[in-house]
């Protein structure tokens, strides 16, 4: 299984992973939600780059010129709520794809402990298909892993892209341990080194679905 992190090198990229960070900048709801879109735009601009292409001549006002077009678009999917956004900003670049949701939550217990549940999945078909699994924050790896074992009841897919702006190193190990080795790519913003006891990424940002969509009860 192939890990790229794109923090690793300097471009505007990191720009936004900061802002995401930065507890003043991060108020600002909307440019939350908007630098998290970003994120998904990026990531699906070097995911391009991996997938097959074909040739084809197109017509222009002054005459035909041999062009190359994705062979097959992928299926986006995504993990509610938090995932919304870099789910859009994936959709922007593959506008021609297809989408599927995943409703998992954390069950919280008595003893501090925590249980992820899949309680939905709205998928198409993604047999022999390229999927691209959004979650902002891998921080346990139990998520990401529950959705992908919920969704193979649509199929099994080509290939396997999770793309995701902040994860933990212990949720990738996790990640790493619990899914096929075999075509299967992460793509992180950034991997912070250190995951609480309540399972919340240091320094990572805080939690993602409540500063893109507000406080839940």
């Amino acid at each position: 299984m192939m890990v790229h992190i794109l923090s690793e090198q300097n471009s505007i990229f990191n720009q936004f992973t900061a802002e995401l960070r930065d507890v003043a900048i991060q108020k600002d709801s909307m440019r939350f939600r908007r630098n998290l879109e970003r994120m998904g735009e990026i990531m699906s601009y070097e995911i391009s780059k991996t997938l097959e292409y074909h040739t084809k001549e197109t017509t222009t006002p002054l005459g035909i010129a041999e062009t190359s077009h994705l062979t097959d678009q992928p299926v986006i999917a995504t993990i509610l709520r938090a995932g919304l956004p870099m789910h859009i900003g994936v959709l922007n670049y593959f506008d021609r794809a297809q989408n599927a949701f995943i409703s998992a939550y954390r069950r919280h217990h008595k003893d501090n402990t925590f249980d992820i549940h899949v309680e939905y999945v709205s998928s198409p078909n993604i047999d022999g298909k390229i999927l691209i699994l959004c979650d902002p924050m891998i921080a346990t790896g139990g998520s990401i892993v529950l959705a992908y074992k919920a969704i193979l009841a649509k199929g099994t897919p080509k290939h396997v892209h999770i793309i995701s702006a902040i994860s933990s190193r212990e949720g990738v190990d996790y990640v790493k341990a619990n899914l096929p080795t075999k075509n299967f790519t992460i793509w992180c913003g950034a991997i912070d080194e250190e995951l609480t006891a309540h399972s919340y990424i240091v320094p990572g940002l805080g939690d993602a679905g409540d500063l893109a969509f507000g406080e839940k009860i």
